[in-house]
């Protein structure tokens, strides 16, 4: 299966740059499997779409200012270091200019730190601070992690905007762009209409947005990431399940963490980790719908939203979104596949 073939052109003024006005006035595209039909809407019309006993599953990570601008101790450059993991005092990062980046190099950040690159790991680095920081620190001197076709500084509107409403853990290098849309009115109507909610954490790393440099996609391996699942989450998705009603995951990254804790009917409860890759082919067994973003072509997220509603139906609906100027990518408008 070539990665070309998940391609297609998308008009630059298509991308949003900024988050709509105000936040649940998204365009929503509803998308049926089985009939291979599609419905424009609105993500404040969502109760319209759902059965009551529907349950859907969010993603409360929180994303951390984990975007650090520094300078060489030695030539005054400039660096970039985009935060992915802490290890003690250590963290895995994203450099800007990462061929250039040696170890043993210092730079120098606000607030009297310093930082060295201890090792290469890969696709990243690991970066020693000292002193330690922490989220008090990034909170005071980090900025918030835009993804690279939001082609702008990062504004105080985006220390907001984001985040999901109900974001908590926080761990994240990038946000779980599906919940965006939702508000705590929406929340309240889908309440009042019978659709229950249930939350995981995965903290999204480079298994989400690391892009896909291989000519077939089977050759691409994703990195590990880190999730969580409460018992009352496994509880309610396993009472879903038994009762046949619909489970549906609001976001790809609600969809790994279920696919990865899935085994032998039940829902693994606790700490754990996913590098599970998902592409067509692969047969699902946790959802029975799924609430996503438009997302960029040739990327994992794509080939898992094909998978599960497949190729030629997405591609087409891409196709129709850029047609009806939909907006895309992470401050973009949202589907509903069914």
């Amino acid at each position: 299966m070539l990665t070309s073939d998940f391609s297609f052109d998308l008009p630059q003024e298509l991308i949003a740059q900024f988050p709509p006005e105000k936040r649940g006035t998204s365009r929503l595209m509803l998308l049926d499997r089985k009939t291979q039909c599609r419905k424009h809407c609105l993500v404040k019309d969502l109760t319209d779409f759902l059965e009551q006993g529907s349950l859907l599953v969010f993603n409360n990570t929180r994303v951390r200012k984990a975007r650090l601008l520094g300078v060489s101790s030695t030539t005054g450059a400039q660096v970039e270091f985009l935060l992915l993991k802490q290890c003690g005092e250590e963290w895995s990062v994203i450099a800007s200019r990462a061929k250039r980046r040696r170890i043993g190099s210092r730079y120098v950040f606000p607030g009297n730190v310093e930082a060295e690159i201890v090792r290469r790991d890969g696709d990243t680095h690991v970066v020693r601070f000292t002193p330690a920081i922490d989220d008090v620190w990034l909170d005071a001197y980090g900025r918030i992690p835009l993804p690279p076709y939001i082609r702008r500084e990062d504004a105080s509107i985006d220390s907001e905007r984001y985040q999901t409403i109900f974001a908590r853990s926080v761990g994240s290098a990038a946000a779980p762009t599906a919940g965006l849309h939702f508000t705590e009115e929406l929340l309240s109507a889908l309440d009042k209409s019978g659709v229950e909610t249930a939350f995981i954490t995965l903290h999204v790393g480079l298994g989400t947005f690391l892009p896909v440099r291989t000519a077939n996609v089977e050759d691409h391996a994703l990195h590990e990431e880190v999730f969580t699942i409460d018992a009352l989450t496994a509880s309610r998705v396993e009472k879903a399940w038994s009762e046949k009603r619909r489970v549906i995951a609001v976001g790809t990254t609600s969809v790994r963490a279920l696919e990865s804790a899935f085994s032998n009917g039940r829902l693994k409860v606790g700490e754990q980790s996913t590098s599970i890759f998902i592409y067509p082919g692969y047969r699902f067994r946790t959802i029975d719908g799924l609430f996503t973003n438009f997302h960029t072509p040739q990327s994992s997220l794509l080939f898992l939203v094909s998978a599960f509603a497949g190729k030629d139906f997405i591609l087409d609906s891409y196709h129709e979104a850029i047609r009806e100027r939909y907006r895309f990518f992470s401050y973009g408008d949202a589907m509903l596949i069914l």
